[in-house]
């Protein structure tokens, strides 16, 4: 459980990092990102979570 904690508190951080230090660049391409079709915002979905599986298995 203290390893899953650490894994969500380090994505929290991460994720937090580019509006923190670019609100302006960050809103921008949330805006560009809300125009992109579904399908495409879908397969990046799946590649960042098939990364993420990867990334995981290959570390254990």
């Amino acid at each position: 459980m203290d390893t899953l904690l650490l894994a969500f508190g380090l994505v929290l951080i991460i994720e937090g990092i580019a509006p923190a230090l670019f609100p302006n660049k960050w809103q921008a391409y949330i805006r560009k990102l809300a125009e992109q079709p579904i399908t495409d915002i879908r397969n990046i979905g799946l590649f960042v979570l098939l990364l993420g599986v990867i990334v995981i298995w290959i570390s254990q």
